[in-house]
């Protein structure tokens, strides 16, 4: 099981990731949506720096235009880029030719109740998939701590042609709960490691360990 943690703001947060054995870390650059987890370019690239290929890292984004995100994925020196907005497909190609080494994670909204807010068939250019809960009510797109069906997650990973994340309110506690019912290719989590507001080293520790112990039944894939 792939693990991404998202939303470090710090070296030290970063660090606890690498400690845990995360696979992805996601730094969040370029706001348009309610957060308190963005950080500026600068802080962005200091803790790229810093993980130095230890582990992949992934721009996270609210971004729409194609060369501020390419000038922002080149100058943090990431891996991948997470754009977890609305964008043109036209700007994506831009992104993806002028970054093909760079892999691409493609947000699609899901409500609480299961139902898919992104028009997946317009979506043209994505190495991977992210199904994660949207909040209409605060105009959240992620790190909004809920969950949504599992069992209709698991039907449409089934249906999607990319390796798909699962996010939205995943803790230490229901992880392996949601890997069992959604069977993923990652998860992905961001409040659901924090304690007041900040990453907490035992949540992190626990998250990566609880999903990477999952043993599925293939039987039901």
């Amino acid at each position: 099981m792939v693990v991404k943690i998202c939303a470090n703001r710090t070296i030290e947060e970063a660090q606890m990731c690498l400690d845990a054995g995360t696979d992805i870390i996601g730094i969040l650059v370029g706001q348009k949506h309610a957060s308190v987890d963005f950080v500026d370019e600068k802080s962005a690239k200091e803790i790229c720096d810093y993980v130095n290929g230890k582990c992949d890292v992934a721009l996270v984004t609210h971004l729409v235009n194609a060369e501020k995100i390419i000038d922002l994925a080149k100058f943090i020196g990431v891996d991948i880029i997470q754009l977890h907005s609305n964008i043109n497909e036209s700007e994506v190609e831009k992104i993806a030719n002028a970054l093909p080494k760079i892999k691409l994670i493609r947000l699609i909204h899901i409500s609480q109740n299961g139902e898919v807010l992104t028009d997946i068939k317009n979506i043209k250019y994505a190495d991977f998939y992210l199904l994660d809960s949207i909040n209409l009510k605060t105009n959240q797109v992620g790190g909004t701590g809920l969950t949504h069906d599992w069992n209709k997650s698991r039907d449409l990973i089934k249906k999607l042609t990319k390796p798909t994340f699962l996010a939205g309110g995943l803790t230490p506690e229901n992880v392996q709960d949601a890997i069992k019912k959604a069977n993923p290719y990652g998860v992905d989590v961001n409040s659901g490691c924090k304690t007041e507001g900040k990453k907490d080293r035992e949540k992190v520790i626990e998250f990566v360990k609880m999903a990477k112990s999952v043993i599925l039944d293939k039987n039901k894939g």
